[in-house]
């Protein structure tokens, strides 16, 4: 199992972000997101399960289904906590190809080589313990990356989207799976309603853990709309973006292209 992790060493002024919906200190967030994914390691894929009644696993096949990946290529899976989408990047590109699934938190990471080693899916695999900010590769490594629900964590997610396309290949691709904004008023009502009243019991009830998805609920909120997103990845660098709508725009897959 191969380890990395970018310590940031930079002593600039701790500059003001978003845990939530409480304002935190950019230097704090990545520790308080931390917690919570320690904290939910074990029973994350049951909660995902429940919280979406089994449509992410929905979500995250189409996803692979337009990674544009071939036999032998070499793929990304940034913040790939359990590992859902590099069990299906690993069936893509073979064993002459390479998965690389990374995230920042040491527990995650572990639950998703577990879960691919009791899946039997072994050898072409590395695990990498990262910062999405910093990623610890060379440039123009990947044929593919991938990030799933795990952009809204991130605290500076500017220096990210540049991160992920700097280890891009040419005519590589970047793949963002995140909750968005629904594109119905009714819908948006209704989801407000089962996020807020519905998820943090059952994450109590799972968990024992009310506040983390407390904070997983409001971390929905405060991530960037669909044109927002789209926006910020060409800023990034990407020549276009390409945006699919999910479940009426619940969850949107953003493709960003380096040609």
């Amino acid at each position: 199992m191969t380890m990395n992790q970018n310590a940031n060493s930079s002593q600039e002024p701790d500059n003001t972000t978003h845990f939530g919906f409480r304002d935190v200190g950019e230097n704090d967030k990545a520790k308080l997101v931390g917690d919570v994914f320690r904290s939910v390691a074990s029973r994350y894929d049951v909660m995902n399960d429940l919280m979406s009644f089994g449509a992410h696993r929905l979500w995250k096949r189409f996803a692979v289904s337009q990674s544009g990946l071939r036999r032998g290529d070499a793929v990304l899976d940034v913040a790939g906590g359990s590992g859902d989408l590099a069990r299906l990047f690993s069936k893509q590109v073979g064993k002459e190809g390479r998965v690389v699934l990374t995230d920042i938190n040491g527990a995650m990471l572990a639950e998703g080589k577990t879960n691919m080693v009791d899946a039997g899916i072994v050898g072409n695999v590395d695990y990498v313990l990262t910062d999405a900010e910093k990623l610890c590769f060379p440039d123009l490594s990947y044929h593919c990356v991938a990030i799933s629900f795990g952009l809204r964590n991130v605290t500076r997610k500017e220096e990210a989207l540049r991160s992920m396309y700097r280890v891009l290949k040419p005519s590589g691709r970047l793949m963002v799976l995140e909750f968005s904004k629904p594109v119905f008023s009714a819908l948006d009502k209704a989801y407000n309603l089962y996020s807020f009243n519905v998820i943090p019991k059952i994450g109590k009830f799972v968990t024992n853990d009310e506040d983390s998805y407390q904070y997983l609920v409001e971390s929905i909120r405060k991530h960037p709309d669909q044109e927002t997103l789209r926006g910020m990845m060409l800023d990034a660098g990407f020549d276009d973006v390409k945006v699919h709508n999910m479940s009426g725009g619940i969850v949107a897959l953003h493709l960003g292209y380096k040609y």
